[in-house]
């Protein structure tokens, strides 16, 4: 594994096309909440498709340091003999959660009632991140962790075993992170916890739930849980997941002469948005040999080459897109016409400010990107290279990638190393499928 004190530079060569087929790396939000979610269970989990890349291994080494035994057995596999929902152990140092905002918040939720306390840490970029939108409502229902003075990790949890309470939360903002550490948290209170959120987001938590035999009732835009229930082992085969198939989507799409199968992706209705927003663009993505795997659909997504075209893009896909947006810019900077994306605040907190460090590298390439508040307007045109500061963002840097498809000269990337934490193999997969792609590493 890279250490976050290897610096990587990605060099692409100008022009190529993608074809032949792959099987992106394993979704980064269900790999985590397997790992938590079976180690809380009665039983033995077996997990395939485990997505084996330092954010997700964060979230795999964090219980172990609870006590958990969890198996590596390669190849995706994982086994968690799981200790029940109240087996955990008191960790003998901070929990360091790498660049994982989803381990940090969801945890926040789930140790909030345990009977030990605990430190979360991460590296300096998630240092940054907001945790206030996660220990607020905590709080509410009796939680007590301490942040920064600004709002960020280190989290300082003080367990409240037996002394949270439910509470009824509807959400300021969109956020699958927030939704899932309630109801987390709402597994150790007393009463129920409901939570609303105003707009659809990914509901991999409540299905997985579910899938472990813990009851959470769903309705409309509601999901609520109490402590009544138990986990019971199964078994996970965890799909491709959608945000790094997403960078070939759009590759695929802008690159003349391409055509490149994705097999055993996940298409959950909540993670969709960024098919739903390239079809809207005119792009060619056929769905084929759709199939339910353990609660989740699935299907393999074939895509071929197409002239994309500006759009404005609908605010209620923009939820269901969040992660994507970074290469859907580079589709947008390829597109004829113009493409205005509002409503979309969330992606200036997240690894990087992604609408200012986006609008920044595509103006490097040459393009007219206008950086908004909540958004971008990008007119699409002809792109050039040049050297692009990805700000150790690992979606900035893949998506930058991509663009050297369609550029006219090569493209720098610096800063790439935080890549492994979501997608180790994407050098390897974009390589094979056509892209020019090198890579230089200094300690």
């Amino acid at each position: 594994m890279t250490t976050m004190t290897t610096k990587i530079t990605f060099h692409i060569q100008n022009g190529g096309q993608l074809n032949g087929q792959a099987r992106v790396a394993g979704d980064k939000s269900m790999s985590h909440r397997s790992i938590m979610l079976g180690s809380l269970a009665q039983g033995v989990t077996h997990v395939t498709g485990f997505l084996e890349a330092e954010d997700a291994l964060a979230t795999l080494q964090a219980f172990r340091d609870m006590g958990v035994v969890i198996e590596q057995l390669g190849d995706g596999c994982v086994t968690i003999h799981g200790v029940g929902k109240n087996g955990l152990k008191a960790p003998t140092k901070p929990l360091y959660l790498g660049n994982s905002g989803t381990s940090m918040r969801l945890l926040s939720g789930l140790l909030a009632g345990q009977d030990f306390d605990c430190v979360l840490t991460g590296d300096e970029s998630l240092s940054k991140r907001p945790m206030k939108r996660v220990t607020e409502p905590l709080a509410k229902m009796g939680a007590v962790i301490k942040t920064s003075e600004t709002g960020t990790s280190p989290l300082y949890i003080t367990g409240q075993a037996g002394k949270l309470h439910g509470i009824d939360y509807t959400m300021p903002m969109a956020s699958a992170q927030v939704k899932s550490c309630l109801l987390l948290a709402g597994m150790y209170a007393q009463g129920e916890t409901t939570v609303t959120e105003p707009a659809p987001t990914r509901d991999h938590t409540e299905r997985m739930l579910n899938g472990f035999g813990y009851p959470v009732s769903q309705h409309e835009n509601q999901a609520s849980i109490n402590a009544e229930g138990q986990l019971t082992a199964c078994d996970i085969d965890v799909p491709s997941d959608i945000s790094s198939a997403a960078f070939f989507l759009v590759g695929a799409s802008i690159a003349p002469n391409s055509n490149v199968l994705l097999k055993h992706v996940g298409i959950n209705p909540t993670r969709i948005g960024v098919i739903d927003i390239l079809r809207l663009m005119g792009a060619n993505i056929e769905s084929l040999n759709e199939r339910e795997v353990g609660g989740e659909p699935v299907a393999d997504l074939r895509v071929t080459s197409s002239q994309l075209k500006g759009i404005e893009i609908p605010e209620h896909l923009v939820p269901l897109a969040i992660d994507e947006f970074p290469v859907l810019f580079i589709a947008a900077a390829c597109a004829t016409g113009e493409t205005r994306l509002t409503g979309a605040e969330e992606l200036r907190v997240k690894e990087s400010d992604r609408i200012q460090v986006m609008a920044d590298g595509l103006q490097t390439l040459g393009i007219n990107a206008k950086a908004t508040p909540d958004g971008m307007i990008i007119q699409g045109g002809s792109m050039g290279g040049g050297v692009i500061e990805s700000h150790g963002d690992h979606r900035i840097a893949m998506a930058f990638a991509i663009a050297g498809l369609r550029a006219n000269s090569a493209i720098t990337i610096l800063d790439c190393a935080n890549v492994n934490t979501s997608f180790p193999q994407f050098k390897a997969i974009a390589s094979n499928l056509g892209l020019t792609l090198t890579s230089q590493e200094e300690a």
